[in-house]
């Protein structure tokens, strides 16, 4: 890869580690709220159903990480493993879209 494709993936990863930190603290503090008041997993579930609000955050929390991760396995397998080239690009690539689609799955789950 280019030295400005390698910048743009760092750059990716630093912007998608700013959005999840921000998805962490939301998503921490919903849970602290959540538990002061006592609220079970069926009434969490029943405040979510059919929220675009929360489908959205979660959406975005969801895509933050199906960045973030891939990358940062991707400099992990160059580093440690020494395994560079397209066949590690490709596997993180698909990695990436797995956390993308089981992320979906659940968000569709706790929306629905």
């Amino acid at each position: 890869m280019t030295a400005r494709g390698e910048t743009r993936l760092w750059l990716l990863q630093r912007a998608s580690a700013a959005v999840l930190a921000i998805c962490v603290a939301v998503h921490l503090i919903t849970i602290i709220v959540a538990m002061r008041q006592g609220l079970t997993a069926a009434a969490i579930l029943s405040r979510t159903h059919g929220s675009i609000g929360w489908a959205g955050f979660y959406g975005i929390f969801v895509l933050a990480v199906a960045v973030h991760a891939p990358i940062g396995l991707r400099a992990i397998a160059h580093e440690w493993l020494a395994w560079r080239g397209r066949a590690s690009d490709a596997v993180v690539v698909l990695f990436g879209i797995a956390l993308l689609a089981l992320g979906g799955y659940a968000i569709a789950a706790v929306v629905r």
